[in-house]
């Protein structure tokens, strides 16, 4: 009898470390284990074991593992990558440090602008030049080049980025120059050039992308080889694959080429879950809320899709919006599901400060100590402990069991530094904490709605995370939103939601045209190449030509605009180009976007995409009713009493599973405990279990 086979996700967050198996007759078995911040893959290795051997399996029956990652970010936050150096065209060394002159904090008149990655005597010019359209103007030096590559070796330089002026159009020179220095420097310094990197125009994103990557590089490849290495060391061989921005997989060995596009590695993979489940539920248009144990993000999706951008910042600490705050980090030109993130989760930090009011976050007690709940060390108050104390989590353990809590400590620990310093019930100092982080998180889902041009109130808000289903009702309310979805297994969303993306290679090419029907045969013909080179990357890395599949879209913008918009195009190769046709999707667009159109207008092409996926991989599914395996919580009612403020005040709720509200709609207050998360259901709301085994919670209409 042939043995079971899973695929695996695994999503590592500041507190816990989510594990996901999928067997072959699609149940999901999932466990969570405390992050190893030393060495997150540890927690890794030793959660698939744990769950495995539960199961009766050995990792040997592991097919897949997919794996959303924070090394990235964490990187660059901490100011740990490696020593960089940066190979540019004479006259732009200092392309890096002069950015684009946008200041995140108008009136701050001590903001510093952040530190570049390649420091200034690590920044070398060469004597080359290139036009706009590729031709020579200044051939290469390449005896410069040598030299250079022996002064990188006498500064113990660790990786290299290379950004020539207009490489985007013709690579030869940026080539020339890593061979060059490769054979000066051997295979021990990581290179990396922008034309493989970001082949398109400005000179100042080209050049930052770069380098973050270049700063990135060693540090995700010895993260991922580490990895790789204690898998194989338990017997795993099935091939290990990366979650990226924009919400596809790579390959590890993709990743550790191009490592700046897993920055937003752990977000992107509950957007797509997201959007998959809710519109599968009716819910196209919905806001999505992920809230773990150190930062809550935001997502926007219409129609089913996530917005995007290729507008991002990394190093400029919690991204409140990528759109609205500029200059306080590195730029990174590549594509991403746009996520609007803050500083709160459960592990987020209660303290009062010098004026005396109570601030959550945006610090954290992460994994190690965490929570003064988990008896680990912490003496500093959290999230966790409010809401510990307002009756909403089981009052003796999280995790089914796996990781106990002392209540009485967070109680005391709320008591003594928030409640009697401000002369407060420790109820009410608990349900103000609760409700300050309701309202930060208000900020999240503004900064991708509101702020651009969106009514939360005409979205669901779909909830998960293993503190995003506790809290939703309370950031709902406040953005008079009356529906709220919570998915099956919500704790550990993220790391299924790897499971359900598919394999996604994005490829762009720089492109000047005025868009007219002159212009259709030339489009089309850059079109037919730029498909080639996606399809053909997927069929060298073993996969079946009949099942790539390959959108495209034109980056476009209106004659004399600095900035151009993304528009997706129903074109396949063979066909040919309706320019008719994208002008008007531009348009819309464009009025969509801003509030308005100017249809009199010329529209320009700058640049075209294309990225392959695998058609395979979209039928996957899983069997929502036993999400969960064997961890499933039993139906048993139970009860506790709990907080809801001073309109409702402490009321004995009925603590369920999930199952109980399979059999009908049912009336809040209520509790839904299960092995992951909890979701809170307030007073006068309604909830019931839809027929993807989504909790749908509708809210009391607000009283004016």
């Amino acid at each position: 009898m042939a043995e079971r086979q899973f695929r695996a996700g695994v999503d590592i967050g500041g507190t816990f470390t989510d594990i996901v198996l999928i067997s072959d007759d699609g149940v999901v078995h999932t466990k969570k284990v405390s992050s190893t911040p030393s060495d997150y893959g540890l927690a890794i290795v030793t959660g698939l074991q744990a769950l495995l051997a539960s199961l009766g399996a050995h990792p040997g029956q592991v097919t897949e593992l997919v794996h959303a990652t924070t090394v990235a970010t964490n990187t660059v936050l901490e100011g740990k990558g490696a020593k960089t150096a940066l190979v540019t065209t004479r006259g732009f060394r200092d392309v890096v440090e002069i950015g684009r002159l946008r200041v995140p904090m108008l009136y701050n008149l001590a903001y510093k602008k952040p530190t570049p990655l390649a420091k200034r005597r690590h920044r070398y010019e060469v004597d080359e030049r290139l036009r706009a359209d590729g031709s020579v103007e200044t051939p290469l030096d390449e005896a410069a080049v040598l030299e250079i590559g022996l002064q990188i070796a006498s500064e113990g330089i660790e990786a290299v980025a290379i950004s020539l002026i207009h490489a985007y159009a013709n690579p030869q020179h940026e080539i020339r120059v890593r061979d060059l220095l490769r054979s000066t420097l051997g295979d021990k310094v990581y290179l990396t050039c922008s034309h493989e990197i970001l082949p398109e125009i400005r000179e100042y994103e080209r050049t930052s992308t770069t380098v973050v990557n270049a700063y990135l590089g060693p540090v995700v490849v010895s993260y991922l080889n580490s990895l790789i290495d204690k898998l194989r060391a338990i017997g795993m061989k099935g091939p290990v694959q990366i979650m990226h921005s924009n919400g596809g997989v790579m390959s590890a060995e993709s990743v550790m080429q191009k490592p700046a596009a897993i920055i937003e590695s752990g977000p992107a993979a509950g957007v797509i879950a997201g959007a998959s489940v809710a519109k599968a539920s009716g819910y196209a248009d919905c806001i999505t809320v992920d809230m773990g144990g150190t930062t809550a993000k935001a997502a926007i999706i219409e129609q089913g899709e996530p917005a995007r951008t290729t507008e991002y910042e990394v190093g400029a600490g919690i991204n409140v919006s990528s759109k609205l705050v500029k200059g306080g980090g590195h730029a990174v030109k590549l594509p991403f599901i746009d996520v609007s993130e803050i500083g709160a989760g459960g592990g987020s930090m209660v303290r009062i400060d010098a004026g005396g009011l109570v601030k959550v976050g945006p610090d954290s007690a992460g994994s190690v100590p965490g929570p003064v709940a988990y008896d680990a060390g912490g003496t500093t108050p959290t999230l966790t402990d409010a809401v510990l104390t307002l009756g909403y989590l089981n009052p003796e353990y999280l995790a089914g069991g796996e990781l106990p809590v002392n209540q009485q400590k967070a109680r005391d620990a709320l008591l003594t530094q928030i409640a009697q310093p401000t002369n407060t019930e420790l109820h009410e100092a608990a349900y103000g904490v609760f409700s300050i982080a309701a309202s930060t998180m208000t900020r999240a889902v503004k900064a991708v709605s509101t702020y651009r041009g969106r009514d939360p109130r005409e979205f669901a808000l779909f909830a998960f995370g293993g503190n995003g289903p506790i809290i939703v009702h309370a950031i709902a309310e406040l953005l008079d939103m009356r529906t709220v979805i919570v998915p099956p297994s919500p704790g550990v969303f993220s790391a299924l939601g790897l499971l359900f993306s598919t394999t996604q290679h994005e490829f762009t090419q720089t492109m000047f045209c005025r868009l007219g029907e002159a212009a259709g045969a030339q489009i089309g013909n850059a079109l037919e190449d730029l498909v080639a080179v996606a399809t053909n990357d997927l069929v060298a890395k073993g996969k079946a030509r009949s099942d790539i599949e390959v959108a495209c879209s034109l980056d476009l913008r209106y004659a004399g605009q600095a900035y151009e918009l993304t528009v997706p195009i129903s074109w396949w190769p063979g066909d040919k180009v309706n320019v008719s046709e994208i002008t008007a999707a531009f348009h819309a667009e464009h009025e969509r976007t801003y509030g308005h159109a100017s249809k009199e207008d010329a529209v320009e092409l700058v640049n075209l995409r294309a990225a392959a996926s695998l058609l395979s991989e979209k039928a996957r599914s899983y069997d929502a009713r036993r999400a969960g395996g064997s961890r499933a919580p039993d139906a048993k009612r139970r009860s506790r009493r709990a907080y809801f403020g001073k309109k409702d005040g402490f009321i004995d709720t009925p603590v369920i599973s999930r199952t109980v509200l399979r059999s009908g709609v049912s009336v809040g207050p209520l509790i839904v405990e299960e092995y992951d998360s909890t979701c809170v259901i307030p007073p006068g709301a309604t909830a019931f279990v839809d027929e993807n085994e989504n909790i749908v919670i509708t809210l009391p209409e607000q009283k004016a």
